[in-house]
């Protein structure tokens, strides 16, 4: 479980708007097995926002232009649609940049609460722009079939195997990566229906999936979320205030990144199915154990009542018995920071519920999202010690996964990937 007018122009109306998000990682709260913590406010605070919601919801625009893209550092939407292309034999460098400049100006003006100019079907014709932001990133196969293989990341190598994994190919990777995001539903699915039919004989869609957060104005006042496990959720999320929080998160260019990565970054998607079932029948000491934090207000065991969410991580507190308070296989301190060499990503995850299995239990739980400057020293160590350690991947499986390379922002007027294919 992560902030319109946006972060990256500091605290704004949006701002205060923001709900809080989600994301299994590094000492969050409920982990992905692998991957730091279910769900988190992000860059900025905890949303929750105006309680009277109404016109400023709709009325509230993320830029679509800047330094970094949209849908990173702002407030997390209560909707996203995820997607990933796959770019057509023949398409070559040329249909990639045309694709790229068609999808960016269509982006500028949706963002901007515009119609598309082009294939516009009016599902959200009566709908503001929502916070709506999309978020592109290229999967490493693109970069051959674009001709571009000598300007591929080395930080871009597939995900090594992990202990569990049970990843299905067709619901992953893919080599053109979107992350829309929205306060409302039709707005996002509007976006992804455009993009799509702008993509008709250059790239074809393989995979699509949604996602849901808390709606702005669902709580009395800014909280963290919670995700389908009843955790809350991102309590540890790191925040642009935090010392180096640019260097975890942003890719700066020097060593084996390439000059065209500087302020973009490295998204790794993991599809993440809680054992819902298997999780509700633990009585909530035992799930507190297993997550390292109380269930009620989310703070680490070990502290006193009322401490809060946000109380400081002690990994050495003693109960009465003498026992560490955080068990040592609890999520929370097999997925913190001082357990990984400071390795931390930025969180921004959503829940996930579509429907039944055939055997009956629920098909749902987290879509991971995680943003880092290298997943080398990100994601890949800190999951690797969750898949063996954590004993919160007891009730995940992992069953989808892809590893993009998200390009620095546009500068006004160009597109995104402008770096890459003009410089």
């Amino acid at each position: 479980m992560t902030d319109s007018t946006t972060v990256r122009t500091g605290l704004t109306r949006r701002a205060l708007l923001g709900t809080a998000g989600a994301g299994l990682v590094a000492g969050a709260g409920a982990g992905v097995a692998g991957a730091v913590a279910l769900g988190h406010p992000a860059a900025g605070e905890a949303g929750g926002g105006d309680a009277g919601g109404g016109p400023a919801l709709g009325a509230a625009r993320v830029p679509f232009f800047g330094e970094h893209q949209a849908g990173i550092l702002d407030p997390q939407q209560a909707r996203v649609q995820l997607a990933a292309f796959d770019l057509a034999d023949g398409a070559g460098r040329d249909g990639l940049r045309g694709l790229l400049q068609r999808w960016s100006r269509t982006a500028a003006r949706l963002t901007a609460g515009e119609p598309a100019e082009e294939f516009d079907n009016q599902i959200a014709l009566d709908a503001g722009p929502c916070s709506l932001t999309l978020t592109f990133g290229f999967g490493a196969a693109l970069f051959d079939k674009a001709a571009l293989a000598d300007r591929r990341p080395a930080a871009l190598e597939p995900l090594p195997a992990f202990p569990g994994d049970a990843l299905d190919p067709a619901r992953g990777d893919g080599d053109l990566f979107v992350q829309i995001g929205a306060d409302d539903a039709l707005v996002a699915v509007h976006a992804l229906r455009v993009l799509q039919r702008q993509a008709a004989g250059t790239a074809a869609l393989r995979w699509q999936c949604a996602g849901f957060a808390r709606t702005p104005g669902a709580t009395p006042h800014p909280m963290t979320g919670r995700n389908l496990m009843g955790q809350i959720d991102g309590s540890n999320n790191p925040r642009p205030a935090d010392d180096g929080f640019a260097a975890k998160v942003f890719a700066a260019a020097g060593g084996d990144q390439p000059a065209w990565t500087a302020g973009g970054s490295y998204l790794v998607f993991r599809r993440i199915r809680m054992l819902l079932d298997h999780w509700e029948a633990l009585p909530v000491d035992r799930q507190e154990r297993v997550i390292g934090r109380r269930k009620s207000d989310g703070a680490p065991l070990g502290t006193p009542a009322g401490a809060g969410e946000h109380a400081p991580v002690d990994l050495s507190a003693q109960g009465e018995d003498g026992a560490l308070a955080i068990p040592s296989d609890a999520h929370v301190r097999v997925a913190a920071p001082a357990s990984n060499g400071g390795a931390a990503m930025l969180r921004r995850g959503f829940s996930y519920h579509d429907g039944l299995l055939a055997d009956g239990s629920p098909d749902a739980g987290l879509l991971f999202l995680a943003f880092q400057a290298d997943p080398r020293k990100g994601f890949t160590p800190v999951q690797r010690k969750l898949s063996r350690g954590d004993g919160l991947s007891r009730f995940l499986r992992h069953e989808a996964s892809g590893v993009y390379v998200v390009p620095p922002g546009a500068p006004q007027g160009g597109y995104v990937g402008q770096q890459l294919l003009d410089g």
